[in-house]
């Protein structure tokens, strides 16, 4: 883990835990968050991570950003607009719904779809308390919250 950068990049896409503006500890929940990241990212799609929460927040030329959490099974059209999307969590998702969240991402044809699966809560719950871990966040994977 400690070789492990908080940032990135891949097929053009900037990748980051936080945000571009701080890769490690920022959350872009909000449509400012994401208009200020959007200005310093550099680049038109941009992946986050952080909160936990499925989201997307899209800026069109002239416009400001806007966004909202995601759904499973929403399909977005990634043209014509800068990017900045969070594909949820896999462990420990705080959207309310307990299911992992995961992201099909297609830069090519321009699309994403927001995605979610069942797992085996129980076992990752059993997982954290033999490892001593806080209680909380045991409870929190069957909320998703």
């Amino acid at each position: 883990m400690a070789s492990l950068k908080p940032e990135g990049e891949r097929a053009g896409a900037g990748l980051y835990h936080g945000s571009p503006r701080d890769p490690v500890w920022e959350y872009v929940l909000s449509s400012l968050a994401a208009e200020m990241c959007l200005d310093d990212a550099g680049r038109p799609f941009v992946l986050v991570g952080h909160s936990h929460v499925a989201l997307a927040f899209s800026r069109r030329p002239g416009q400001p950003a806007t966004g909202e959490t995601q759904r499973a099974g929403t399909v977005l059209d990634l043209r014509g607009a800068e990017w900045i999307i969070n594909p949820g969590s896999v462990g420990q998702p705080r959207d309310g719904d307990p299911r992992a969240a995961w992201l099909l991402l297609d830069l090519t044809d321009g699309k994403c779809e927001f995605r979610r699966e069942e797992y085996d809560i129980q076992a990752a719950q059993s997982a954290i308390r033999t490892a001593g871990l806080p209680e909380s966040l045991a409870d929190r994977l069957r909320l998703g919250v």
